[in-house]
């Protein structure tokens, strides 16, 4: 059975950093598990209004359906002013709604990133009250922060090994987490 995660980049830059951390995932994801990534490009601002009378924007409906039907999600953040980017956050509120039907609830995910001095770790921390008010089950390890991200890479790979192999290590956690989740769903129906 293969395991399917979603990787959703919180950058929209072209040759965003955080984007390549997925591809990295990508390209090493262990065998039977397959990474998929989304392109946050075309979600709009969150409004209520739109939302109450109209329902979901077609590019929202596309993403709360991707979450869904993924496995687990692994999360790639920036950090702009100590915190996540707007884009990111945006998303994950059309994901919450409508409220107390969250497309994360219970989904594992796993958070990565590169950045400047401190790879990410004020948006990571930040991301992690994110995910957890909106239900999503958020690893604790394998940690992936990538400090001086304009350094980090040679070519479409990370230079240093020892990063990529976090990287396949924080995949890999991700897969189990939602093979544990999907045999605990699996005895729940067994018992229904």
């Amino acid at each position: 059975m293969t395991v399917r995660l979603l990787g959703i980049s919180g950058s929209l830059r072209r040759d965003s950093y955080n984007t390549r951390l997925l591809l990295v995932a990508q390209r090493h994801a262990p065998a039977g598990v397959e990474v998929e990534l989304v392109d946050l490009r075309e979600i709009p601002m969150y409004d209520q209004d739109v939302e109450r009378d109209h329902g979901f924007p077609a590019p929202v409906d596309d993403l709360k359906r991707r979450i869904e039907g993924a496995d687990g999600l692994l999360v790639a953040t920036p950090e702009y002013n100590h915190s996540i980017p707007g884009v990111l956050k945006n998303a994950l509120d059309w994901a919450s709604r409508p409220y107390g039907r969250s497309s994360c609830l219970g989904k594992p995910v796993g958070m990565l990133g590169a950045g400047g001095g401190s790879g990410t770790r004020n948006a990571q921390r930040h991301l992690r009250e994110v995910l957890t008010a909106i239900g999503a089950d958020v690893l604790d390890a394998p940690e992936v922060l990538v400090a001086g991200a304009w350094n980090a890479f040679d070519g479409d790979e990370l230079a240093d090994e020892t990063m990529t192999q976090r990287i396949v290590d924080l995949v890999s956690a991700v897969a189990a987490a939602a093979g544990e989740r999907g045999a605990t769903d699996d005895a729940t129906d067994d018992a229904a």
